[in-house]
């Protein structure tokens, strides 16, 4: 049996005066997903949002929460429903003559009963989480727009909502805290096990946090699925963005997309025949998560970068490519390779990076890092032989199982 969405959109149609922004959109978000709405600037995604929160009303159709649709909804049945979501709006809102502090605790007070006491302690939690605790009695005009857009996502997580709507999430934001904040949003998710619906422009960052993607075009939701089916999804939206994909470099690291990676894959390997063997790296940031959370996000997606530049630089310069496979982990395909002769050169860049890669780590992550905590972190690597007919996403999961640690970190003793 399907399992039931958790908001569903039956037909909604949108208009503002003569103009018709949606027209019979149907889509589902369903619990505990990262939901993510992409299309082309001006398409209506902000729109779509706003229906969810009740900002706007469809002029046709239905939005459904649980299965209820909302216009049947009684006033306390709307009030629970509104009570249960946050919004994180595209250009903060943050209100000019409030302390970061008094944005953050700002819901507490409107929609809660808490003491001052508890509201105090809630809101400085989310703020030390959201590592804005220098900034807290400071006003949003004395602080740079990335801590502002950190205090919107300290405020939208306060309350800690079943449902969180996130409008460009990422906007005006420099590479690094893009994924920053991707991250967080990703482990906040993880952590109080809120529903997340988001509109990006981030792709393909975004699809490492996303479960399912919904693609607006001309009106209507014309994709919906896992960000893995897009590879097969035939649509003038391609053309327009998904295409672009094929000369994208990460701006995280400079390495390949995924989509890009698998493009050369099937050009050098798979069109010259079924004997032809390649070697697959996997390469992990172990505890990256951990490292996000009780550290820095800031120095985890740094030390990310590092990592990311050394893998592409010494396996670029002997053939190979690379991709970012998932949130901490990189794949390095090296063409007409076997096991013996991947072995050897993984030794030689384990003994070039234990010697000089990674104590660029290191220093950036000291350099990122305010925290005085005990703290380690692990780069481990897999490696798997495969040949075109077989499928290069199994060959990826043989790497995996085969992981070791190359190099460890703690507490500023490299071993």
């Amino acid at each position: 049996m399907e399992k039931q969405p958790l908001i569903e959109f039956r037909n909604v149609t949108k208009r503002f005066g003569e103009r018709t922004i949606l027209s019979g959109v149907n889509l589902k978000v369903y619990e505990g997903e990262v939901t993510t709405l992409i299309g082309l600037s001006g398409t209506g995604k902000s729109v779509t949002l706003k229906h969810i929160i009740g900002l706007l009303k469809p002029d046709d159709g239905e939005i459904l929460y649980q299965g209820q649709p909302l216009r049947r909804m009684t006033r306390q049945g709307w009030n629970d429903y509104i009570g249960r979501i946050s919004y994180m709006f595209q250009n903060n809102a943050l209100f000019d003559s409030m302390t970061v502090f008094e944005n953050v605790a700002l819901p507490l007070k409107r929609t809660t009963k808490l003491g001052r006491r508890q509201i105090e302690a809630k809101a400085m939690a989310r703020i030390e989480q959201t590592e804005l605790t220098e900034v807290a009695h400071k006003y949003p005009s004395e602080i740079s727009g990335g801590m502002q857009k950190r205090a919107a996502l300290a405020r939208a997580l306060v309350t800690d909502p079943q449902i969180v709507l996130f409008d460009e999430p990422t906007t005006g934001q420099d590479p690094i805290r893009k994924n920053a904040i991707l991250g967080m949003i990703a482990e906040y998710k993880r952590k109080i096990g809120f529903t997340a619906v988001l509109i990006s422009h981030e792709i393909p960052d975004v699809f490492f946090i996303s479960n399912r993607i919904l693609v607006l075009w001309d009106k209507q939701i014309v994709f919906e699925g896992p960000p893995e089916q897009m590879e097969n999804f035939n649509h003038p939206f391609q053309d327009e963005i998904l295409q672009s994909l094929e000369n994208l470099k990460e701006d995280i690291t400079g390495l390949y997309s995924s989509r890009h990676f698998k493009i050369r894959y099937q050009t050098e390997l798979v069109r010259r025949g079924a004997d032809e063997s390649y070697a697959v790296l996997i390469f992990s940031f172990e505890n990256m998560e951990e490292v996000s959370e009780t550290i820095s996000h800031d120095a985890a997606q740094q030390t990310l970068r590092s990592l990311g530049t050394y893998i592409r630089k010494h396996f670029g310069a002997v053939g190979g490519f690379s991709t970012r496979l998932t949130i901490n982990e990189f794949a390095t395909l090296l063409p007409f390779s076997d096991l013996e002769e991947a072995g050897r050169i993984l030794e030689k860049f384990t003994a070039d990076f234990q010697a000089h890669g990674m104590r660029e780590l290191e220093e950036t992550f000291l350099k990122e890092t305010r925290s005085k905590q005990c703290f380690d972190f692990v780069i481990s690597v897999g490696m798997a032989q495969g040949k075109p007919q077989v499928e290069i996403e199994s060959v990826m999961e043989f790497a995996r199982f085969d992981k070791k640690p190359i190099a460890m970190f703690q507490c500023g003793t490299r071993r």
